[in-house]
């Protein structure tokens, strides 16, 4: 065999491998980088995770129905399956498939934050905590340790604002400190609808002095803000009212604790002054054919 014949033979056996090298050593060099990176590259490494999986997804049942069609089963055909099938995963996490929560450990991140409940009234925690299953924002980077608070009566799936508890709450820093950011302008969205462009909806962003750090609070209601970039605001404040503004589907109080005022990585948040867990966990479950928070109802307490 000449030389260039050899060449071709090596190139028929290794090109059938080629989809499954190139995408299965992307998808191992980007989980070694979430696992061992820092949070920067952490966070990149995750959203590239994310977005392989849209090709994945598509060359799974492609690949699929190739091997249905030949009747193949050669190594290089199930290699691929198995491979886009690893790669399209990241795809079902923000549809509640199959997530994991960021590999960030409460325990090795900081700094955190203790601060006071956002409003006065009795609350319950719809997602909350360091686990995936009690809080699906645990899997994005930014909202890690995110929570979102609502109101009795919620779960309604009225089409009514004024049905949801949480509507029109007082919405109070949770922290003396300086407001780094205020948005009032974004309309309030039918419940069950969402705004995907323009997600924190109306917010306030308030640096905390003491770490630099920052909070936001998001989803508040149309022209209710009374706050400004640079103002000054102590811990009980009124800052805005509770709304359904952003991505939302019905009124509630997202907060999330993050270290740079723009999207950043997400920090520990735990509530001080109240009749629950400084980290109170969410989830919810459906009794007798009704969505239910199973976390604690949770009431700031004065002191």
């Amino acid at each position: 065999m000449t030389d260039a014949n050899a060449i071709r033979s090596r190139l028929r056996s290794v090109l059938p491998w080629a989809p499954t090298i190139i995408l299965g050593s992307t998808i191992i060099a980007c989980w070694t980088v979430v696992m061992a990176g820092d949070w920067s590259a952490k966070a990149r490494a995750w959203s590239t995770l994310m977005t392989l999986g849209a090709p994945a997804a598509l060359l799974l049942p492609c690949t699929v129905g190739y091997a249905i069609w030949q009747r193949s089963r050669r190594a290089p055909v199930m290699a691929l399956i198995g491979v886009a099938a690893v790669g399209a995963w990241p795809m079902g996490w923000p549809l509640g498939i199959l997530p994991i929560a960021f590999p960030a450990r409460i325990e090795s991140t900081g700094p955190s934050a203790t601060v006071r409940l956002p409003t006065n009234v009795p609350m319950n925690v719809a997602w909350g905590g360091d686990r995936v299953v009690l809080n699906p924002h645990a899997w994005t980077p930014d909202q890690r340790w995110a929570y979102d608070l609502v109101v009795e009566p919620y779960f309604s799936d009225s089409k009514n604002l004024e049905d949801y508890g949480c509507w029109d709450v007082s919405v109070v820093a949770p922290a003396s400190g300086r407001i780094a950011d205020a948005e009032d302008g974004i309309r309030d969205e039918i419940p069950g609808e969402r705004n995907l462009s323009q997600p924190s909806g109306n917010h306030v962003i308030l640096q905390l002095p003491e770490s630099g750090t920052y909070l936001l609070i998001a989803h508040l209601k149309q022209g209710s803000v009374v706050v400004r970039q640079g103002d000054e605001v102590v811990e009980g404040q009124e800052i805005g009212r509770c709304g359904n503004s952003g991505n939302s589907s019905e009124p509630h109080i997202h907060i999330h604790h993050q270290r740079e005022r723009r999207r950043s990585e997400g920090l520990p948040l735990f509530f001080r002054d109240h009749d629950g867990p400084p980290m109170p966990e969410g989830g919810i479950e459906r009794i007798d054919g009704e969505y239910q928070t199973k976390g604690p109802a949770i009431r700031h307490r004065a002191v």
